[in-house]
């Protein structure tokens, strides 16, 4: 009878927070590990308005996947796009035709904008959750100033300058503020015929308050932070219509120069292939993190932002947090089955939550090490803390860290590069 030790195949769709911690936590593991995604980077999402605001690069943020788990013997990744699951025959397909079997599928495919119901919207309000994303608002914002310029030159006069950001949630808010501090700030002696600092920046949002789930006094302080920056805030306004530089509202009619979309986010559409799903197509999970139906499967986890997971009665965050936590929880679990243990349940521990608003602005309720609630600049520095330290790779923390500083002490943008596809004619360029 052969004695030797079985090795189990484990197939994580995604890279994000929640596969690239599952998957380094199963380093040891008597496990052949496959991480495929359709980018061949994992992305540090909660700076990615720094990238669409000029004061971080792309490559700060991001690193190659196959770089971060390079010495991780038992990890290989693939570039391809999941297109389907045979569950029955432990199966996942690929756009490219090719399928991998799994002893453990371990889905964490994330999330994308939701319009909720109006996608036509997406063409004039790009919204922010990939590279491409923040790369392409950064050119719009730029160009929003460089067409003020131009017109100054030409006519003596410029359309307005009105910067748009629909949804006052963190990203939204994190969003106003910064362009708020690039228009005001760090623009402000890079122009000579227009003047960046009179743009307005305005943040429409539906609730009578930002940042939702955030307790009411730091709701409230981020409200007059951001008033402090000059940001007009547009509590309990529903967005009806958005058009090409133009925003409709229940309470008005706004012209833009940039639209920004930070109203909502809808599950991948993987999770509809893997079971119950809630209205934003988040997979219903259990105490182990498995699908509930129509069949729960203990060999099957889902994770991150395509995982509904309630504890205590109410639906945990899809924050960069939770995906840390539920990929650590989810080698454990193989672990244990490996070993032939009972595995535990999963249980979210809440260190809580922060916003950054602006320069030496931000609010921050914290649950560890400590319980506190911050704002302004000691909320500001903690938020500089923690995302330094959560920040892949140690060259990347350092070189944010040195960009920080320069950007606060300088009071000068980062990388404010407008980059076009092909042969753009001037001309052209404000289309």
């Amino acid at each position: 009878m052969s004695t030797e030790k079985k090795i189990a195949r484990v197939v994580i769709i995604g890279g994000g927070f929640a596969g690239l911690n599952c998957a380094k936590a199963l380093q040891k593991a008597a496990v052949e590990i496959t991480i495929v995604d359709r980018k061949n980077h994992h992305l540090f999402q909660p700076l990615l308005y720094q990238v669409a605001t000029a004061t971080l690069a792309p490559s700060n943020i991001a690193q190659p996947i196959r770089s971060i788990l390079r010495d991780y013997e038992n990890v290989r990744v693939i570039l391809d796009e999941v297109t389907g699951f045979d569950l029955q025959a432990s199966r996942v397909q690929l756009g490219s035709g090719t399928t991998i079997e799994y002893d453990y599928l371990v889905v964490a495919s994330g999330s994308t904008h939701s319009y909720f119901g109006h996608n036509e919207w997406e063409r004039f309000a790009p919204g922010l959750k990939t590279v491409e994303d923040a790369i392409e608002i950064r050119k719009q914002i730029f160009l929003a100033f460089e067409r003020a310029e131009r017109q100054m030159l030409d006519h003596g006069s410029h359309d307005p300058l009105v910067f748009v950001v629909i949804g006052g949630g963190p990203t939204g808010v994190e969003l106003a503020g910064a362009i708020a501090d690039t228009a005001k700030i760090f623009l402000r002696k890079d122009y000579r015929l227009c003047k960046p600092c009179d743009a307005r920046i305005l943040l429409i949002e539906s609730l009578d308050k930002i940042l939702g789930p955030y307790p009411q006094k730091l709701s409230e302080s981020a409200l007059e932070q951001l008033q402090e920056l000059g940001v007009e805030v547009l509590l309990g306004t529903k967005v009806e219509d958005v058009q090409d530089h133009c925003v409709i509202t229940d309470k008005g009619r706004y012209d833009a120069s940039v639209i920004i979309w930070a109203a909502g986010v809808a599950a991948s559409p993987l999770g509809k292939m893997l079971g119950e799903v809630d209205r934003r197509g988040c997979v219903m999970v259990d105490q182990y993190l498995n699908p509930r139906s129509p069949h729960p499967t203990k060999n099957i986890y889902v994770l991150g932002d395509l995982a509904h997971f309630e504890q205590d009665g109410k639906q945990v965050p899809g924050v960069a947090q939770t995906a840390i936590q539920m990929g650590n929880y989810t080698a454990r679990a193989i672990a244990c089955d490996l070993r032939g243990e009972q595995r535990p349940q999963f249980r979210y521990f809440d260190k809580g939550e922060m916003a950054t608003i602006g320069r030496a602005k931000a609010v921050a309720q914290l649950k560890w090490p400590f319980k506190a609630d911050l704002t302004g600049l000691p909320a500001w520095l903690s938020w500089l803390l923690i995302h330094i330290l959560f920040l892949v790779g140690l060259k990347n923390r350092l070189i944010v860290l040195l960009q920080w500083m320069w950007t606060f002490f300088s009071k000068r943008w980062g990388v404010g590069l407008i980059t076009f596809e092909g042969n753009v004619k001037p001309e052209d360029r404000d289309r």
